[in-house]
């Protein structure tokens, strides 16, 4: 049952049409007003809201005692979106919508949880359609001089068409945020080290089929050999450094020296696939790749970007970051939400080659007009720049050097974002037209990527190919619109292992929908597209499930980025009491140098490692669990012949296969 207050709020509250014409909004929440909810355990709280054509929603949740999800629903039931971002402390949540009709809006616990959360929508007004307005509505919840902000930057040209900053660099200290602050871009860097590697192999220093050994010769020996390019493209088999260290106790923000990265290399006993056989994204690789420039040219990764590549744009700006204790000038300090409000976030360690870039918009623009107008490098070098890998089979893949390349509304576009603790960006760039989008944030929940595209609908709106609006009508009689009976819906419901990966995948029946979940992921509606064949609503990725004859799914394959991922089925072991405590005991990685203990706690397999807060292991197949932490998605047990455990392997999507043995 729902038990809610409402609190009035005395302090400046954003209008509901302060952008544009008034809006007409009614529901059950009123703008500005705060709303205390308490969830019981699997009740969601919903609040209806009727809204008008191309609506953009925004608000605040407090999660005092309990992690929750926001999902907007539209008339039809449809999810719109969701908001699942830290587990504690103030969550923003911000939708926007094109039809008119009454939504619902669902707060429920993330898991089986209950406690106490506030609500408060802040704004209803109109989608800007004002290029300039746009920009300022889609960094509303970055805006003030008590939030980490932002800055927008579209380029056309090489020159800066317009640029703004919004919020706080700087909170201890008051410094608002400018076009001008440098802040940090995370794997947008990516593509600066390619460029790097690129230039070296032009001036004949390298090859890109090169045996990395050749450059980092204390590398193991691997039964394949891993080249330069399979570093570039992400299809080298090694272990990824920051989904490895967390399962050794290391915190994102605990010092880590790049040799300790070289010998977690030598540590990896076999590769975890093929070199060219799989993409699997790799800040190992890039780190690597630095490291490569770094020997061949006999200087620091950051003083060689700066004077060949930087300084000779006009990149004055822009700086390498060696480690989390260099001094950047004006920088942006990264935040990220805790259950006190806004904390700040340290950078991580060891990552530049794969990260660490600070830079600004304006900067940018530099850096944009060399992929149309070279002054460093060549055409020919930009082409293999943004040239999509090839994978053994002969499949492209939509990544290229540093670079995603794909198509976005009738252009050709290369894209990429980038996360580090609390700083995040994407650059979006249309070498068809000759124009890009920056945008850069210190706040962990901006969606730099949203924020992206949005900035590329108005800005470029001539150019790009525009969306027709639904037709409410149309649609209901659209004959190409899929119904699939409930009971198959309910047929493909399941836990699901894509092995290769070390994913568990989670379809649920819920209101007449499947919806898609996995560790560390927000939950997404599946579309039907056939009987078997399903859309991930969002994202562009498929799921094909599989019957036998008597309707029981066989398998399901998931098809994502030119590549499909195989996924068996998982039957939910039922475990006693006894059966729990057999798996008791301490367990050791040679290749982590680290111990765990498994513990028996409340009913519950619980994983104990130093440093981290206990993780708690969920039966799925035989001898088969799912951890609640990103890095501890599965553990398999293994059994001597006379059924006794000797150990078990760990893994998660980007690591795979690490042996702890039972001691």
């Amino acid at each position: 049952m729902r038990k809610m207050t409402m609190i009035t709020v005395v302090a400046f509250m954003f209008a509901g049409c302060n952008l544009q014409e008034r809006y007409r909004y009614s529901g059950d929440l009123e703008i500005g007003e705060i709303v205390e909810g308490v969830l019981e355990t699997e009740t969601p709280d919903t609040f209806f809201l009727d809204l008008e054509n191309d609506t953009y929603l925004f608000g605040v949740i407090d999660q005092i005692s309990v992690d929750v999800v926001v999902t907007l629903y539209d008339p039809e039931g449809n999810s719109v979106g969701l908001a699942n971002g830290p587990a504690e402390g103030p969550e923003m949540f911000y939708f926007e919508t094109r039809e008119e009709g009454r939504y619902k809006l669902e707060v429920a616990p993330s898991e089986d949880k209950s406690g106490r959360y506030t609500v408060q929508l802040k704004v209803v007004e109109h989608i800007a359609a004002d290029p300039e307005k746009r920009a300022d509505q889609l960094f509303l919840p970055f805006s003030g001089d008590s939030v980490p902000g932002g800055v927008a930057g579209v380029i056309r040209d090489g020159e800066l068409l317009f640029a703004r900053a919004y919020g706080m660099a700087d909170l201890t200290y008051q410094i608002p945020f400018t076009v001008s602050t440098p802040s940090n871009i995370g794997s947008v860097s990516k593509q600066f080290t390619a460029f790097a590697i690129l230039l070296l192999e032009q001036q004949g220093s390298l090859s890109l089929e090169d045996d990395v050994r050749k450059h980092i010769p204390e590398l193991p020996a691997f039964d394949r050999v891993i080249t330069v390019r399979n570093l570039l493209d992400h299809t080298n088999g090694l272990r990824e450094v920051y989904d490895l260290m967390p399962m050794t106790g290391w915190k994102a923000e605990d010092v880590l020296r790049r040799e300790e990265i070289i010998r977690m290399v030598q540590r990896q006993q076999e590769l975890q696939a093929v070199p060219g056989e799989e993409f699997n994204y790799n800040n190992t690789a890039y780190i690597l790749l630095a490291e490569i420039v770094e020997r061949i040219t006999e200087k620091d990764f950051p003083g060689w970007m700066k004077e060949n590549v930087f300084g000779p744009l006009g990149m004055d700006s822009t700086t390498v970051r060696k480690d989390p204790a260099t001094i950047i000038p004006a920088a942006a300090r990264g935040y990220i939400v805790s259950r006190d409000g806004y904390g700040e976030a340290g950078d991580l360690y060891a990552s530049y080659g794969a990260g660490a870039i600070y830079t600004t918009v304006e900067d940018f623009a530099g850096w944009l007009n060399n992929f149309s107008d070279p002054e460093v490098g060549s055409g020919e070098l930009i082409r293999r720049l943004v040239t999509p890998g090839t994978l053994n089979n002969g499949d492209t893949m939509t990544y290229a050097m540093g670079i995603n390349v794909g198509a976005y509304k009738g252009l050709k576009f290369y894209s990429h974002s980038g996360a580090d603790n609390a700083h995040r960006a994407t650059l979006l760039y249309f070498p068809e037209i000759d124009a890009g989008v920056a945008v850069m944030s210190n706040n962990g929940s901006f969606a730099s990527d949203h924020a992206a595209r949005s900035l590329a609908d108005v800005f470029f709106s001539d150019d790009l190919e525009q969306e027709k609006k639904n037709n409410k009508k149309k649609k209901k009689e659209d004959p190409g619109r899929v119904e699939v009976p409930d009971h198959l819906l309910r047929a493909y419901e399941g836990k699901y292992k894509a092995a290769s990966i070390g994913i568990i995948m989670q379809y649920t029946f819920r209101e007449g929908k499947l919806i898609f979940s996995a560790e560390g992921q927000p939950d997404l509606e599946l579309v039907p597209r056939s009987e078997s064949v399903f859309d991930y609503q969002g994202v562009e990725a498929t799921v094909r499930f599989n019957l036998d004859s008597r309707g029981k799914v066989v398998d399901a394959v998931h098809t994502q980025a030119g590549t499909m991922y195989h996924l068996v089925p998982m039957e939910t072991h039922e475990y006693s009491a006894d059966e729990l405590k057999s798996f008791e005991g301490r367990y050791y990685s040679e290749e982590l140098g680290t111990f765990y203990t498994l513990e028996v706690k409340n009913g519950t397999l619980t994983l104990l490692i130093r440093n981290t807060e206990d993780i708690e292991l969920k039966p799925m197949d035989t001898d088969s669990f799912s951890g609640d932490a990103f890095f501890i998605s599965e553990v398999n047990f293994l059994r001597d012949t006379g059924g006794i455990i000797t150990g078990f392997m760990v893994s998660n999507g980007r690591t795979r296969g690490i042996w702890f043995g039972r001691i």
